[in-house]
């Protein structure tokens, strides 16, 4: 059976301050949190587990959606903060989700999928790592040479985000804003044949309608209820294929065993 890995890097909306734009840290949050409650709403309506990479910033000023999430979801960390890191952050990350959650966290994904050291997030106490793109984004990152399905640096599976079979297209959250949802729809079923697996990720900010910022089009794109609409012809898509939704950490437990 082909298996599904929806994921949503819970965080600060602090992509503004990319951009030169103040936000002041309040708005950041409530950007964040108006989308999560609308992808909560959503996966529970088609009965679906995810995971949320969610920084420790954002958990400690909403500890209880944390909690409420982590009854059925798996809750792994983005970090202590998002728009800063240090390599402390990933132990204290992840003390600081735990002690929230009463549950081992046991997944990292890097902000903006910068690079972070394998060796470092298992001394951190990681059981994976979900901090690659397997494709070539101008700016940001070339990975095209690397592993376009899970792999093992160490005691650390590598589980990447997708990308189509030969042409390595990405299938990250910019690629479904920008890409016609027929030809991404395309893709996704191509890659799911493909690997047997798609891992997919999202913001629950772009789940709110941040039209009104001064941001690249790119960014703004389908934004609010239009992406929410987006989602959930994806998630039809996947159930119609079979595909089970599962967390990372149970894909990860595969590996390890």
């Amino acid at each position: 059976m082909p298996k599904a890995l929806l994921t949503f890097d819970v965080e600060e909306f602090d992509v503004p301050l990319e951009y030169g734009n103040n936000i002041p840290f309040e708005k950041q949050i409530e950007v964040s949190t108006i989308g999560l409650h609308k992808v909560i709403a959503l996966i529970e309506k088609h009965n679906i587990v995810c995971t949320f990479f969610t920084t420790a910033t954002y958990a400690l000023q909403h500890p209880e959606l944390i909690v409420s999430l982590s009854q059925k979801h798996e809750i792994a960390s983005h970090g202590y903060y998002h728009s800063s890191f240090d390599g402390q952050d990933l132990k204290s990350s992840r003390l600081v989700l735990e002690k929230i959650i009463n549950k081992p966290v046991t997944g990292f994904r890097m902000a903006r999928l910068a690079p972070v050291d394998d060796y470092e997030i298992g001394v951190a106490g990681y059981n994976y790592n979900s901090s690659i793109n397997p494709t070539f984004i101008p700016g940001r990152y070339n990975h095209l040479k690397k592993p376009r399905k899970a792999f093992f640096i160490g005691k650390v599976v590598n589980i990447p985000t997708s990308v189509s079979p030969l042409l390595r297209i990405p299938l990250f959250w910019l690629s479904f804003k920008n890409f016609p949802l027929w030809y991404y729809k395309l893709l996704m079923k191509l890659t799911l044949k493909r690997d047997k697996v798609v891992s997919l990720y999202f913001h629950p900010w772009e789940f709110t309608d941040i039209t009104h910022y001064k941001l690249p089009k790119y960014i703004t794109k389908h934004s609010g209820d239009e992406m929410l609409i987006r989602l959930e012809e994806i998630i039809e898509v996947l159930k119609k294929k079979n595909a089970k939704f599962i967390t990372m950490a149970d894909y990860a437990k595969w590996f390890h065993h």
